[in-house]
């Protein structure tokens, strides 16, 4: 799989996860689903992430992740997946809220907007089970607990 992401530090949270790690859950998260992929990841504050869900989603808070897929004509053919601008102090927050270690939420974010890339969803009940089962699994892959199972704590 060849990847090449841009992760963007525009957040004052300073224990952040290293670039390889962020590398390997986006490898992770493709891999089986994309040969080659470009994306992405803006590690912002409260601010900027209440800014532009605002703006995109009508919703007047920060959020955990916004995911902004390629909008590119059918007839281009291009690795360019989109963009993914992840709120640092509420992954930290949620984190600690959820008893989780910040890797393995981080980790979860990573997955989660990256399969919203890929076209998942959960808009519905279905799309929802199906988007929460593959996470379940990816993360399983890489070590770490089912995120709704231990939501549901």
């Amino acid at each position: 799989m060849k990847l090449e992401l841009d992760l963007q530090t525009a957040t004052e949270v300073e224990t952040l996860p290293a670039t390889e790690a962020f590398e390997g859950w986006v490898q992770r998260a493709l891999e089986g689903r994309r040969e080659a992929a470009e994306l992405t990841i803006r590690l912002v504050d409260e601010e900027e992430s209440q800014r532009l869900n605002r703006e995109y989603r009508g919703k007047d808070r920060p959020t955990n992740v916004l995911s902004f897929p390629a909008d590119l004509p059918s007839v281009i053919e291009s690795p360019l997946l989109g963009d993914l601008v992840i709120c640092a102090p509420v992954v930290m927050q949620e984190a600690q809220q959820q008893n989780k270690t910040a890797e393995a939420h981080w980790a979860h974010m990573v997955v989660h907007g990256v399969l919203h890339l890929l076209g998942y969803d959960h808009q519905n009940e279905q799309e929802a089970a199906e988007m929460e089962q593959t996470e379940a699994v990816l993360l399983g892959e890489m070590g770490f607990s089912d995120p709704y199972i231990e939501e549901e704590r």
